[in-house]
This record gives C-alpha cells, structure tokens and sequence, in this order.
C-alpha cells in the first residue's frame, strides 16, 4: 500500500474572504465610515463646548476671573521692621509660591499673568493743583506697589523707579512710574511729584521717573485692576445737569517701597492674583471647576491660604458666576444635542444588524447544512465572529484613526469607546443573527415567503415594553423639559421604534385589502407586485425600523433647526425693525431720506421722529413718541408684521375744513380745499383763473409707498372744526409740511398695552416733550409691538401734528434686499448709527457653542438619513437576485421591459409607502408631542438678553415632506435602475441550471 495522502485543511476565514471579497469590503467600509463618526461625534462637541466656555470666560474679563487673595496690612502692634518685613518682595513671593499650592485641580493658574504686591485700598485726595479738576474737586490718587513691571511694560519715556534705600512707613520720598493712559488724563509727565496725604507726618513725596506702555493690555497682569492702566473720572451722584467729578489714577511704585504705604492714609493690603490658565479649563470638567472654585472661597482651599498668609486673608472672585452661566447655556443645549444623536446611533445601529441579518440570511442554506453536519452553534458562531472580526475590527481602528485626524480636539477615551462599541456591534450582529435562526437543527430550511397572521408572545410583550419606556419619555419630557434624565434624549426614538412596530403589524391587514381589488385589474404586474410585497414581511422589519426612525429623528431635528432660523429672524426683525434703520441722537439732514433712497439695494424710506424722553401728564415715567407718516408706516407695519394698523386712524385731523394757504412767504395767497383725508386738494388761487392740484403723497396700488421718500408728503387735512384755517407752508410748495396756526383737538395714537393701561383710551392727555413742548394725545389703538422701538412702552402719532423741531426724522427705516451697508452709512453721514437685519441676524448665531451644536445636529441628522438610505438600500439589494430571476422566468413567458419596471418598482413601493407616510406622520407627532418641554431661546441665541421670551418648537413642513419624499424617490429608482440592469443580461445567464435563486 502507498503512504496516505496528507490531509489538507482550507482555513475559514482565508477561503470565507477569497469567495466573497466584494462583500468583505463593503463591510470594511461601512464599519470604518460608521466607526469615524462615532469617534468624530464626542470629540466634537467637546471641541464646541471647550470653544464656548473660552469665549464665555474672556467676555468675563479678567477683573471677574481672576482669583484675588487678599490679606490685610500687619497688625499695627507689631514692631515696625517686622510690618515693614511683611510688606517687602520677598516676603510677598515666598507666600505666593504657597498659595499657588492651595489652587486643586483642575483649576491650574497661568503664572505669566499672576502678580502679588502692596495696594492701597482707599484712594485719597490729593492737593496738587496742578492735576486737572473738571468740576472743581481734586483728583484722588492710588497707590500700588506690583511685581513684575520689566516683564509686562515698556518704557516710554523716563526709567522705572527704584528704592536704593529700605524703605519703611517714615520714608519721605519714592518713585513711582505712570502708564500713558493716566499721563495724558492726569497731566503727569516725568519729573512730577504727587503729594499723598500721611496723617501725623509731612505728605509723601511720590515723584514720577517714567511712562509705561503695557505689553498686553487686555491681559490679566494690567485689567484684574484696570485702574492700574486706565485712569477713570468718577461722576458722583449729585442732583443737577452737571454732577461733580474727579479724576482716579494709579502711580506705580517699585515694589521694594512698598512698606511706605504704611505711614500713608492709603490702609495698604497685601494682595496675590491668580490668573487661571483659561486654555487649561474644559467643559467636560466643570462638574469638578466649580466645588473648586468654591473650595477656593470658602472651603478648604481658603483655610490653606490663610495658614501661608494671614488669618485675615480673604478670596474673592467671579470664575464661579461666569461657569454658571456657561453650565445654563450647555444644559439647554445639551439634551436637544442628545436627541439628535440618540437617533443617529439607533440607524447606524439598525443598518449594522441588517447587515449581520442580510448576510446570515443569504448564506441561510449553508449554515443550515453546517447545522445539519453536526456543527455546534457555539463553533458556527465562533467562526462567523472570527470571520467578521477579521473584517471589522482593522476597519474599526482605521475609522478611530481618521475620527481623531478629521476632529483633533477633544478626549480620545470617548471616541475610542464609540468606535469599540460600533466594531463589537458589526462583529456580534452576523454570529448572533446565525445563532438565533439556528439554534434548533431542521432538515428543511423554512419557507420565507410566509407572514405569520397572529404575532407571536414574545413579540407582544416586547413591543409593550418600548411602549412603555417612550410613554414615560415624553411625559417626562413634557413635564419637566429638556432638564430631564438621558431617556428623554431617545423619546423621539422611542416614538420611531413604536410606529414601526405599530406600522408592520397594519402592514399585512393593507396589502391583503389591496390584493383583492388588484387581482379584478387587467393584467397580472400589480396583483402579482401586492403578492410580492406582501411576502417579504420578514426582511421588511429591520430596513422600517431604521427608516421611520431616521424620518422622525430627521424631522425633529429639521424642525429644531427651521426654529432656530425662525427665531433669529424674528428677533433680528423686533430689534432692527426694518430691513436696515439709520439711528441719530439728533434730527437727520433734511435730504437724508432721499440719499438714502439711492443707496442700491433700499426699495423704501421710511423716516420717523423718535422722542424718548417724552412724559405724559408730565410724570416722571418717560415713555418713547413716534412721530411718522401714517400712509409709509403703516405699510411699514403691514410688510413686517408688526403691530399693523389702518394709517386713516393715525391721520391728524380728518374734519372737512378751509383754509389759507401761504407758499413760503411768496406773495399771493391760495385757498386750500381739505377733503378730510389724505389725497389730492384743489387748490383755487384767489382771484385767478383755473385750478391747481397738490399732490399728497403718491402711493402704489399695493399700499406701500411707490417713492418711498415718506418726508415730501404733504399732509391736506384741517386740524380746526369746520370753518376756516390758517395753513402756513414750511417748504416750497408741493414738497413742505402744512401745519395749522390753529390746532385743536387731540392727535390720534397708537400705543402699546403698557401706555393704555396707564393712560387710558377714553379721554385725551398732555404729553411734554424733551424741548418743553406739549401736544395732547388720545389713544385709539393698542398694539403689541411696532416697528421704529423694542421696547414695551411707546406712542405713536402723526407726525404732521408734532411742533416742527420735534417733527423732524431721528430715524430711518429702509426696506430691501441685500442693502449696501457701507453707501447707506455714507448717504447718511457719520453721526448716524446703521444697522442691518442681516448683521444682526449673524450676530446671534455668533457664538461657538450654539453654532457647534448646530453643526453637530445637522451632521448627525445627516448621518441618520444615510444610513436609512442605505438601510433601504441593503433591504432592496438583498432580494436583486431572486428579482433578477424571476424577471427573466417572466420574460420567458411574455413579460415586457416595461412590465418589469413597473413590477419591480410595485413591488417595492408598499414598503417605501409605508415608511414615508408613517415616518411623516410619526414626526409630527413626535413633534408635537415633545414641544412643550422644549424651549429653542437656548439654542438660537448666545445670552438670555433677546427681544424673544420663548421660542416653542412646532413643525416644519419641508423637514416632514423632504425625507419622506426622498424615501420614495430612492426606492423607485433602485428598482428601476434594476429593472434596466436585468434586462440588459440575458435569460439564459439568469436561468442557469443548478442555480439555487
């Protein structure tokens, strides 16, 4: 007998790859994008809340987040040396090396900003004369004796100052230096000399040497006392137009002279300012910042300084309100955030099951068979799990690496735990699928054109299960807001997951009720697509799942989104009230508005006089008085929304009256007809022939102002009873104002809730103006808003009743699109301070932290659909083959191109149907459902300080239609794109003997 041939083993896993490379790398390709976006997510907003909580923190200022310790001078039964020896450099930093080790982590302090050193705490008078006094009252000096000038200043002119000498409380003389700021306010030049006031001694000669130009301004060293590097002129609270002031400046001593504070009236304190590091501090550690910042002032940390120091020393600063607010502003985003993610995770973690499912059920025949060969189910999933991991967890680290390179900022630990957990799920989702479909050993492989008509237990008790959990979501969430616990964050998931359930039991009742009206039709593609349909019940769960839950998810957070934009839009409009305004503390030139009028981009010119401290009944209360052009604002008031009204009950007069009408000062005199409206009046000139017309204000058809230049119109109507008035022209004529001589009775005006209120609406009342003038108003409408003032308190009359100094344009207000900032700024000169609403739009979406996490949701909103795309298209792939077959059996038997298209695309448009309709309607429910806990103010604008109260999330319809739209159209066009690929390859190729489709 010869040898026997060695036994030959094909390993698994190689001979698994080399048969099916292309799905190998479909999967090395979904896992590695899935695993970069979810390393990516929490490094992301990491990034945007680190960026948020610096801005946060610089706009504190450092005189608010500095930590200031601060002791007292020595006790004065002390001998003098040993308080003089307290107060001397050394000292001082020895103490200061110590009470850095009191600051506990995370909080760490940037030494090149810190400084310690000797200040006076109250800043006496000085009696030079020569300092300047504005109002008569001498100029107050502080004193300072900081470490570290050399290294944060540059000298000038002069040198910095010194002390050869010790110095002690009896030294007469020292030198100090200034910055430039206070040289130029206080007058001091080099070689001056300030006397400070010492009780029971001569003054203390402090004699300047130089002029400082500080390195970094803005830094910590130079604005935890801003004092030291600006002078300040201090109003005191006088009664009168013209309150008492004085000048407060800082001279800067060397510190070695610090002891001579001592003998001056300054009652000097030793002081260390920590300036934290701000690039140090994250927001992922304020849970641990603030009980810092707090052991800091009145903890642990306070003890610890005091036992370096003195028993007296105190610590004060504003870090903990500047992280409070910071931690307000990220807990309102947070969860909406959350929300987005929550959902995205569900759809990237459906698609990865679909694809564990979709590949254990094309090799269904082939586990089965292993199964049947005496496989155990612990071995088979053992070599799919290896398999898979050989595939997915390379894809995996590739993913994390490209997550870390894509977002550089952040912790690493989450977006490894992320990426890990998307590789466990792709490496468990195939193994677990086989072993679930073969835990027991059949003979037969089940039929998998049957949809079961009654649901199993196990089925019913799950889904009351998620029904549960997402009933208590939303009521959670609704009751107690965005604030609530991490289940309000997958509410909306919940909401997605029951409808699909919901959704697939209905899914079956439908297509049966359809069946039969199908199989009447001429022709066998619809009953034989609704056949189709309905037996691919059981693949059909996972690919709805994932699309109505990306459809709500998508919805809700279009719908986040379109509020935010709504919002900001809103309040730029409340806050600017036009498309663009020009605001002048005085009366505009009288051409302004027609400058303005040129200026490309401005369809109108609304001009308004704006009183703000007008005083009804003379009160103390000051409440704004527009005056306006009731024909231009009110269409003002109709194109912005704003408080609309009819311009004929804002009309001065409207009585039917003669009058006299004198054009400039020229001779001749005119009789002018007042029809008792705004319009055209005959004009008939006395004792000559003919009629000549005055225009008032020419208006398009759309009521809003065709000139758009509101200041030419001439208002024609009488402010007397009928009889005759006398109307004296202020400009040319056709182009002036008429206002009577004789005025009776009170001005029409529109007022807010507020100044009703107050005022009433029934009689009439005096308004004084801020000239001394007074006009009589009653109120004949109430509205919320208008357009010229944001506040919640104004009048509005006509202008053509107001004094003609008070009458003249403060304001403009320009409508347009895309108005040219800088020729309106032109036009209307210098002294007038533009605006746009578009500016002011961009301002609110300024901040780091509101646009990252709108960036953020937008991209996880993004990732949610295309996974649910390319679940549909798994769901729709997986069965290409069987289609492929059967179309080419059909067409054996006369079925055409176009039938198959149609059937194809028939086939597939129930379960497309289903989702789009119910992921629509499930959005909106969802929506509506959860608005009430949610407020958009949070998340729209950077402070709390907006003309917006609350912003309520409602329903965006293009968000609901767009995805749902988007499912359809994907659908349709796979099928049909694979209706075109199968009918380019031949029947034969597809109806191979021996093939198993």
């Amino acid at each position: 007998m010869g040898r026997p041939l060695p036994r030959v083993v094909a390993p698994w896993v190689r001979t698994r790859l080399r048969a099916a490379p292309g799905a190998a790398v479909a999967l090395a390709l979904l896992v590695g994008l899935a695993a970069c976006l979810a390393g990516a997510f929490p490094r992301a907003v990491d990034r945007y809340e680190d960026a948020g909580l610096q801005r946060t923190l610089r706009q504190a200022r450092p005189e608010h987040t500095t930590v200031r310790v601060s002791a007292p001078q020595p006790d004065l039964g002390l001998p003098p040396e040993r308080r003089a020896a307290a107060l001397r450099p050394d000292a001082l930093e020895r103490q200061y090396e110590k009470v850095l080790g009191t600051v506990g982590s995370p909080l760490s302090v940037q030494r090149v900003q810190s400084a310690y050193g000797v200040a006076g705490t109250v800043s006496p008078a000085v009696p030079d004369p020569w300092l300047p006094r504005p109002t008569g009252l001498p100029a107050h000096i502080s004193l300072a004796a900081q470490n570290g000038l050399a290294d944060h200043a540059r000298v000038r002119t002069g040198r910095l100052p010194r002390a050869p000498h010790p110095v002690d409380a009896s030294t007469p003389e020292v030198e100090a230096v200034v910055t430039a700021a206070t040289a130029k306010a206080l007058h001091i030049k080099v070689g001056s000399v300030v006397h400070m006031p010492a009780p029971g001694r001569d003054p203390l000669a402090v004699r300047v040497t130089g002029v400082l130009v500080p390195r970094d301004p803005d830094g910590a060293y130079w604005s935890t006392v801003p004092l030291l590097r600006t002078p300040t002129l201090v109003t005191l609270p006088t009664p009168g137009p013209d309150p008492d002031k004085y000048w407060l400046g800082a001279l800067l001593l060397a510190p070695e002279a610090a002891p001579a504070l001592l003998g001056t009236s300054t009652n000097p304190a030793r002081y260390w300012h920590l300036a934290p590091a701000l690039r140090g501090l994250h927001a992922h550690d304020l849970d641990r910042l603030r009980p810092a910042v707090a052991a800091l002032e009145s903890g642990p940390g306070l003890q610890r300084a005091r036992a370096v120091t003195d028993d007296g020393t105190d610590i004060n600063t504003d870090l903990d309100d500047a992280l409070a607010s910071f931690s307000r502003l990220r807990s309102g985003i947070a969860p909406l955030v959350s929300v987005a993610a929550a959902g995205a995770a569900t759809v990237v973690a459906v698609v990865l099951l679909m694809t564990g499912g979709l590949a254990a059920d094309r090799r269904r025949a082939e586990l089965a068979l292993l199964r049947a060969r005496g496989a155990s189910l612990s071995g088979l999933a053992g070599r799919l799990l290896a398999e898979t991991a050989v595939i997915a967890v390379p894809a995996g680290a590739a993913g994390l690496a490209g997550s870390l390179l894509v977002v550089p900022a952040g912790r690493a630990v989450p977006a490894v735990l992320a990426a890990l957990a998307v590789t466990l799920a792709a490496c468990a989702a195939l193994p677990l699928r086989a072993a679930l479909a073969h835990r027991a050993v059949r003979l037969t492989a089940p039929r998998e054109d049957i949809a079961s008509v009654r649901p199993s237990r196990r089925r019913t008790v799950a889904e009351l299960t998620l029904l549960v959990l997402a009933a208590g979501a939303v009521a959670t969430l609704r009751r107690r807001g965005t604030t609530g616990d991490q289940l309000t964050a997958v509410a909306p998931v919940l909401v997605g997951v029951i409808a699909a359930l919901v959704l697939l039991r209905v899914y079956p009742l439908l297509l049966r009720r359809l069946s039969g009206p199908a199989g009447r039709l001429r022709g066998a593609v619809g009953h034989l697509s609704l056949a189709r349909a309905g037996r691919t019940q059981g693949s059909a769960v996972l690919p709805l799942l994932a699309l109505l839950t990306a459809l709500t998810t998508a919805a809700f957070g279009g719908s986040v989104l379109a509020g935010v934009a709504e919002a900001r839009d809103r309040a730029a409009l409340l806050t600017i009230g036009a498309d663009a305004r020009a605001d002048a503390g005085a009366p505009l030139p009288a051409d302004a508005p027609a400058r303005a009028r040129s200026v490309p981009g401005v369809r109108a010119v609304t001009p308004v006089s704006i009183a703000y401290e007008a005083k009804p009944e003379d009160g103390e209360n000051a409440v704004p008085l527009l005056g306006v052009d009731p024909q231009g604002y009110g269409a003002l008031t109709t194109y912005t929304g704003l408080g609309t009204f009819p311009s004929a009950r804002l009309t001065a007069g409207g009585k039917t009256a003669t009058g006299r009408l004198t054009a400039g000062g020229q001779s001749g005199t005119v009789r002018l007809l007042a029809g008792g409206h705004p319009g055209t009046g005959p004009l008939t000139a006395g004792g000559q022939s003919g009629t000549v017309r005055l225009l008032a204000g020419s208006h398009s058809s759309n009521g809003y102002p065709a000139g758009g230049d509101h200041s030419r119109t001439a208002h024609l109507t009488a402010k007397a009873h009928p009889g005759t008035a006398h109307l004296t022209a202020r400009a040319r004529p056709g182009a002036g104002r008429l206002a009577g001589d004789d005025r009776s009775g009170p001005l029409p005006a529109v007022a807010s809730p507020s100044v009703a209120s107050s005022y009433g609406t029934r009689r009439p009342f005096l308004v004084r103006l801020e000239d001394g003038s007074a006009v009589t108003v009653r109120i004949v409408l109430v509205r919320d808003r208008t357009p010229a003032v944001s506040g919640p308190d104004f009048l509005v009359v006509d202008r053509a009743g107001l004094p003609a100094r008070a009458s003249r344009p403060t304001t403009l207000l320009l409508t347009g699109d895309h108005v040219d900032a800088d020729a309106l700024r032109k036009a209307v000169g210098g002294s007038a301070a533009v605006r746009l609403r578009a500016e002011e739009r961009a301002r609110y979406a300024d901040s780091p932290l509101q646009s990252g996490a709108e960036h953020v949701y937008t991209a996880a909103v993004a990732t949610g659909a295309g996974f649910a795309v390319l679940a549909l298209l798994l769901s729709l792939l997986r069965a290409a083959p069987e289609r492929s077959a059967l179309l080419a059996r059909l067409r054996t038997m006369g079925l055409t191109r176009a039938e198959s298209r149609r059937l194809l695309i028939l086939e597939s448009l129930p379960q497309a149907l289903l989702a789009a309709l119910g992921g629509t309607l499930t959005g909106w429910t969802a929506i509506r459902l959860l608005a009430p806990g949610i407020d958009l103010t949070t998340v729209a604008f950077p402070t709390a300080q907006t003309p917006l109260t609350e912003t309520r999330l409602h329903p965006d319809t293009w968000s609901l239609l767009l995805p749902a739209l988007a499912v359809v159209t994907v659908a349709v066009g796979v099928a049909a794109l694979q209706a075109w690929w199968t009918g380019r390859r031949g029947s034969v190729t597809e109806l191979r003997a021996g093939d198993g489709r």
